[in-house]
């Protein structure tokens, strides 16, 4: 893991989730890009400088909030982009390969009720970036138990458990597979793909209407530090192929989650 992305908002919490992002990355050696985005759409006979200005009040801004923060020895890089927070990842992650995407749930500009705001809710969506969801004023500690939960254990590529097989190996973490046998379910999301079984010599089965109440039935029991789910498009997350935003009513846990694609790139 060597290239960690923080998209930064105008939320007042943005630097904790930043110093999360950065003593998280310090046990990887890896580099934290702070990204903010702006929109600016000159007219004609506008100011041919007016971008370059508002980029540079960008960077002043996140400078300030870097200030704030513990550096921990991390090499942290600013990156702005003119556009829509998604054009500006993806072209980022196309220059320099981000294996991680760091960020708190839930925008600054989104009602209390929801877990997943537009903004978080569209880069979890539309992006195939593994990201970590570390819910407001988080704290970062080793991570010594994870929960790896879904509804179906086939996964066409293993590589997509590289950052789950990343922390698992810094930290040694103990990692429990819980498997929810949803409506509709098929013998194949039985069959549990052989290196997801490598990481875990525990396996918990349960039937429930969603995967998220299988991890409801089994989170007191097990006190993870990290849930795991997986993006698919009939996945833990489906609501979000219908709108972006996630209620806390469907969807809360008060631990960060790891976000795993299984789409299509």
């Amino acid at each position: 893991m060597n290239n960690i992305l923080v998209p930064i908002g105008t939320s007042p919490n943005s630097s904790d989730t930043l110093q999360y992002a950065i003593d998280f990355a310090a046990n990887f050696g890896a580099q934290v890009f702070v990204m903010d985005v702006f929109q600016v759409m000159s007219a004609a006979g506008s100011l041919a400088n007016v971008e370059q200005k508002v980029a540079q009040s960008s960077k002043e801004r996140l400078k300030e909030i870097i200030d704030t923060i513990n550096s921990n020895g991390v090499e942290i890089k600013i990156a702005t982009y003119n556009g829509d927070i998604l054009d500006g990842l993806k072209s980022i992650n196309k220059e320099f390969g981000i294996d991680l995407i760091i960020m708190a749930p839930r925008s600054n500009d989104i009602q209390d009720e929801l877990y997943l705001g537009n903004t978080s809710g569209r880069i979890i969506k539309q992006t195939n970036i593994p990201a970590l969801l570390v819910p407001k004023g988080t704290s970062f500690k080793p991570i010594a138990n994870i929960m790896t939960a879904f509804g179906s254990g086939i996964l066409k590529r293993s590589r997509v458990l590289n950052p789950l097989v990343a922390i698992k190996d810094k930290f040694r973490s103990s990692i429990t597979l819980l498997l929810v046998k949803r409506p509709g379910y098929s013998e194949d999301d039985l069959q549990i793909n052989t290196a997801m079984l490598d990481l875990s010599q525990q396996v918990n089965i349960t039937e429930q209407a969603t995967t998220y109440l299988g991890v409801l039935e089994y989170f007191q029991k097990e006190e993870p530090d990290l849930l795991c789910v997986f993006r698919r498009k009939r996945g833990f997350f489906k609501k979000l192929w219908e709108k972006n935003t996630i209620p806390k009513s469907e969807f809360f846990v008060p631990i960060p989650v790891l976000v795993l694609s299984v789409k299509k790139e």
